[in-house]
């Protein structure tokens, strides 16, 4: 499964992303070794937050979804951002502290002690998958 970047959100800001201008329409590829299987939903985020610009609220809802379990790279913007988003609609949220990373350990741990606690709760892998049991 190919992860699709051709309609990335592009928005004017001071400091733009950084992206190469020769990047390809085809940015990654979901692995066979991830587990995807049929009926799963997949989600390509376009911008900084998983519910920008894409179907997920409507998918999580239409699905009966309440709470969010989130992981991540970019600890700091992707998951700080899509955490926030979905505390803002209203969704039960929870931070996986080991299951999320950034550029530096610094701004990891200030997401995880001033932000994320305020937004939901913060687990480890091993609480999450033991509450999942």
């Amino acid at each position: 499964m190919r992860v699709d970047l051709s309609d990335f959100l592009n928005l004017p800001v001071d400091v733009p992303h950084g992206l190469p201008a020769n990047l390809p329409a085809i940015a990654s590829e979901i692995v066979p070794q991830a587990g995807v299987q049929r009926g799963d939903l997949i989600i390509t985020k376009r911008h900084w937050g998983a519910f920008s610009g894409t179907q997920l609220e409507e998918q999580l809802r239409k699905a009966g979804v309440k709470t969010v379990v989130i992981g991540g790279i970019a600890t700091n913007v992707g998951v700080e951002t899509t955490a926030r988003n979905a505390a803002g609609l209203g969704f039960a949220v929870v931070m996986v502290e080991d299951a999320c990373t950034d550029l530096t350990a610094t701004a990891h741990h200030a997401s995880f002690e001033r932000i994320f606690p305020r937004l939901g709760r913060v687990r480890k892998t091993a609480e999450v998958i033991e509450a999942l049991g």
